[in-house]
């Protein structure tokens, strides 16, 4: 599934106002985060996985997989699954209401097409992946497999041990991104608990490291070919996606208090006379 960069940057405009709209919806949420990595989505759902949303399987034999660390981020997450075929965009209205296979932080056991693990239990979804990886490289599968993570969650000791292991043991069938926004639900990051280089420690633990603009589509595409021409040489790679929370809504940027906060009537409104509606609202 391929799509241009002009198709591509109309879908991040549907994609962040489902968001707005979905959080709005439930008056709970995330749209922070959600807002700062819709490129990274968009990127990865319709122009670089190798996946079949019409027959979705929780092991996804001969495709990439793609797992969901900093889970509160799902609202980008659900429209995209939505807007690329693995459920009715309908579906995106139930968010976080009661019954609702759309949880707060993904879960499995409603049987979401898309979603593979729960997440939202931060510094988790490294270990998994390696997992997912290594049972790939066992079954001869050639595919990759995908993580994101939010830098405030790097704070978390087992992504560290995660890490140490990926590279001891060659999980070179595995690209990892971090939504490198400076900012967790707290304050900034380096006030709360400083990452220093991270660039260096990432190489220091034995990944390639490559480092973009996570908000440029252009960009993030070049940085992701990059990060799959590298796989197959004996270590993991890591991508430093350098992003905005609230991307494209400026009341929501430059701070970290839409982290987890709702708009109201009146901002959600002003929220959507900034985003082009470009696939239909659900």
């Amino acid at each position: 599934m391929m799509a241009d960069i002009n198709e591509l940057k109309r879908i991040c405009s549907q994609v962040r106002r489902d968001i707005v709209r979905m959080v709005h919806g439930a008056a709970s949420g995330h749209p922070g985060g959600s807002l700062g990595c819709v490129e990274y989505f968009v990127a990865l759902y319709f122009h670089v996985l190798k996946h079949n949303p019409n027959a979705f399987s929780m092991e996804g034999k001969n495709e990439d997989l793609f797992f969901l660390s900093n889970g509160h981020i799902s609202p980008v997450w659900y429209s995209v699954l939505a807007r690329s075929g693995y459920f009715s965009v309908d579906e995106l209205a139930t968010f976080r209401k009661l019954n609702s296979r759309l949880q707060g932080h993904p879960t499995t056991h409603e049987g979401l097409p898309g979603v593979r693990v729960a997440s939202g239990s931060l510094g988790q979804g490294l270990s998994v992946a390696i997992g997912a990886a290594l049972g790939k490289k066992l079954d001869g599968d050639n595919s990759l497999v995908y993580t994101l993570h939010g830098d405030g969650e790097l704070q978390e000791g087992q992504i560290w041990e995660a890490a140490m292991y990926a590279a001891a043991h060659k999980v070179d069938n595995l690209i990892s991104a971090v939504d490198y926004n400076g900012r967790q639900i707290d304050g900034d990051v380096d006030q709360v608990l400083s990452l220093g280089d991270l660039k260096g420690k990432f190489e220091a633990f034995g990944w390639t490291t490559l480092k973009c603009n996570g908000n440029n589509i252009e960009e993030l595409l070049k940085c992701l070919d990059e990060a799959k021409s590298l796989t197959g040489k004996g270590k993991p790679v890591m991508i430093l996606m350098v992003t905005e929370m609230g991307q494209g809504v400026d009341y929501m940027m430059g701070t970290h208090k839409w982290h987890g906060v709702a708009p109201n009537d009146e901002q959600l409104e002003k929220a959507l006379d900034q985003l082009e509606e470009t696939l239909g609202d659900y």
